[in-house]
């Protein structure tokens, strides 16, 4: 797909990845809508970007803030790209602690809300609005992608509820693309790995989340999952897929490998707590 005169909402645009796809959009001459329920921080990227950037302050999962954001997006070009960046890690224990506690039910309930409900809630309202576009020579209207996880596929201690939740992104990914293709609405979703954001501020972590990673041995750099972002919007013959982007890694079990360090592996992240 062309960019040019193109018009996306970035659901989660004021975080690490989201706000750096909103900032290397806004270079590529796309209208961009921060929709973000920080609205400070949303509004302040907004207003550092200039004229083709809006905020609007709400949540995926509320369909007036939704709406909101697609107006604004229209107003800003042909809307054509939706983006759910959104999400953190919701800390859980295991399932069964040594102790015999029982994990609450409703840490599930609040991550399949939060990574699931949200995202779906935010694609099926901007495929409605894509579907009034003219579509170009391959027949397109629209693009839709979402942000799954590594843990979906190594999913470790700890992060069952998590887990079940990107996996639920993964695999709503090819049923999505097959109801929206009568539409010439294209589906992907990206499974990033450890990424170097703001919530990855302590170096141990850092560390701990670097050990998995094959080559390059380092953490993404959120410019890296925007240059994904691009590449999929652009490629019309990338549908219904999931890409992993996570420098080779593959999770073990739990984080670290020694029990000196099992506190630490427990409340580390390994997605980098942004998606």
């Amino acid at each position: 797909m062309q960019l040019e005169g193109r018009s996306a909402v970035v659901a989660g645009g004021a975080g690490g990845l989201g706000g750096a796809t909103v900032r290397h959009l806004t270079e590529l001459g796309v209208g961009v809508v921060v929709l973000d329920p920080a609205a400070e921080r949303a509004e302040a990227l907004a207003a550092e970007l200039g004229g083709h950037v809006a905020a609007v302050a709400g949540d995926s999962n509320h369909d007036d803030a939704v709406a909101a954001a697609i107006t604004a997006a229209q107003s800003l070009g042909t809307f054509s790209v939706c983006l759910s960046a959104t999400g953190v890690v919701i800390r859980s224990p295991r399932l069964v602690e040594r102790d015999g506690t029982v994990m609450p039910k409703h840490v599930l309930a609040d991550n399949l809300t939060l990574h699931v409900s949200g995202p779906f809630n935010l694609a099926r309202l901007s495929a409605a609005a894509f579907a009034q576009n003219e579509p170009d020579e391959d027949g397109q209207r629209g693009v839709i992608v979402n942000t799954a996880s590594i843990s979906a596929f190594d999913g470790q201690a700890t992060m069952a509820p998590y887990a079940a939740a990107k996996g639920a992104v993964v695999s709503m990914t090819l049923p999505m693309a097959r109801d929206l293709a009568p539409l010439g609405i294209r589906v992907c979703a990206i499974a990033p790995g450890g990424f170097l954001t703001p919530r990855v501020s302590s170096p141990q972590v850092q560390a701990l989340l670097v050990e998995d990673v094959l080559f390059p041995k380092r953490l993404g750099q959120p410019h890296e999952y925007a240059l994904l972002v691009e590449a999929i919007v652009r490629n019309p013959y990338l549908n219904g897929e999931v890409v992993r982007l996570d420098g080779a890694a593959r999770l073990g079990p739990s984080m670290g490998h020694g029990a000196s360090r099992r506190g630490a592996a427990d409340r580390a992240d390994p997605t980098g707590g942004v998606a």
